[in-house]
């Protein structure tokens, strides 16, 4: 196994991570372009204990640095090491200093004060964008917030009515507005732009994998593209909310209020559900906590049915991509090393598996989740990825049904 490169915090924790499970990841048959992920703009960091890989998986996948136009402290580092199979010493996960408390438990990130914005009081009672905003401030997330609706809302509405034993329907009836109304927070908002909001650099993703291996970094494409993503949301949401703005810093622009929907309760176990496209968060008792629409597998790489657990959550990766293991690949396809960022093929959250070649991860395509097949892999809007690595621990249950 190489050495990587990357830089170590001095508060190091150990992470279990099996890294041959890097080298599997999900791809769209029928483009061959790759998926990714991004961070949330705060970074966990995380980092082996002495600071060096250990020898145990040849496909010597691990973490690197900050990566161009990725969120976070810029130069800062976040980052987790591999740790072979088996060891029992990476089984454990720490909160970044000032997000534990006294138990070691991560702490709810506080809600910042937020100001509704004009357009706020012009939104209709049971506007689409509405329900979509509560819902997934409500941790059942109806995937990417478009205005729209579709499957993804009707599952994630239905989730919400079951949990709190409401009528089932299509659409939500006065009981079910009444629940969601309990929540009283603006659904739109103002937002001030920082520097870091509008950070590039910026530049188109290749294609073509041999292409993203010549790259430095793989960072957003577009501004447009890193703030609809901040706010959970398609960019012509954001456009059609701030008509000819220039998305600069110090602007103020009017977005969905989804601050709450970064931190989700502690659960026990995650379900996969391939029946349904949706990853739920559950409690000891099966009490759905939060859920969220996913793609699962293919016909060539399905879903792996069964009881598995999480090894442990790896941050701003490198994909070592392997043609063996990606449906749709050329047969002249070689290995390939891809660098970490926004755009990177696993993004820059892996919540690893202890079923090899298979993990949890975003994508850099939120409006195709639940819509399109995935190499085995469970993909997840990138903010879902994000939260779900937050509290996603080594050894947590996970469980994939049909």
């Amino acid at each position: 196994m190489t050495r990587p490169t990357t830089n170590l915090l001095a508060r190091a924790v150990m992470c279990a991570l099996l890294p041959a499970a890097l080298v599997a990841c999900d791809a769209d048959p029928a483009t061959n372009a790759a998926t990714s992920a991004v961070v949330d703009p705060v970074a966990d960091a995380r980092v082996a204990g002495d600071g060096q890989p250990i020898a145990g998986d040849a496909s010597g996948a691990v973490a690197a640095g900050q990566a161009p136009g990725m969120p976070g402290t810029p130069g800062g580092s976040s980052s987790t090491l591999p740790v072979a199979p088996g060891d029992t010493a990476g089984n454990a996960q720490d909160a970044p200093e000032g997000d534990a408390d006294a138990d070691g438990e991560e702490d709810a990130e506080p809600v910042p004060p937020a100001k509704a914005a004009a357009a706020d009081a012009d939104l209709a009672d049971d506007s689409t964008l509405r329900l979509q905003v509560l819902l997934e401030r409500a941790h059942f997330s109806p995937g990417e917030i478009d205005g729209k609706g579709g499957t993804n809302t009707r599952r994630a509405l239905a989730a919400y009515q079951r949990a709190h034993d409401l009528t089932v329907g299509d659409s939500p009836d006065e009981a079910t507005w009444a629940k969601l109304n309990e929540d009283t927070a603006p659904i739109l908002v103002e937002h001030t732009l920082s520097q870091d909001d509008v950070a590039g650099p910026f530049r188109d993703t290749p294609a073509k994998v041999e292409e993203m291996a010549k790259q430095e970094g793989l960072p957003y494409e577009s501004v447009e593209e890193k703030v609809g993503e901040l706010f959970h949301a398609n960019p012509a949401v954001i456009a059609e909310f701030n008509p000819g703005v220039e998305l600069k810093a110090g602007q103020t622009i009017t977005v969905p209020h989804v601050a709450s929907a970064k931190t989700l309760p502690k659960g026990t176990r995650i379900v996969v559900d391939e029946s349904d496209s949706v990853l739920q968060l559950q409690d000891d008792a099966g009490k759905v906590l939060a859920q969220f629409p996913v793609t699962t597998g293919s016909a060539q790489f399905p879903l792996p049915i069964g009881d598995w657990k999480v090894n442990g959550v790896a941050r701003n990766p490198v994909w070592h991509f392997d043609p063996e293991l990606i449906a749709g690949t050329s047969a002249d396809a070689q290995k390939a090393e891809i660098p970490p960022g926004p755009n990177n093929p696993v993004g820059t959250i892996w919540i690893d598996l202890t079923k090899e070649h298979y993990g949890i991860h975003g994508t850099p395509e939120p409006a195709k989740i639940g819509k399109t097949a995935s190499n085995g892999c469970i993909r997840m809007t990138n903010w879902s990825a994000v939260a779900l690595g937050k509290v996603a621990k080594p050894q947590m249950a996970v469980v994939m049904q049909k």
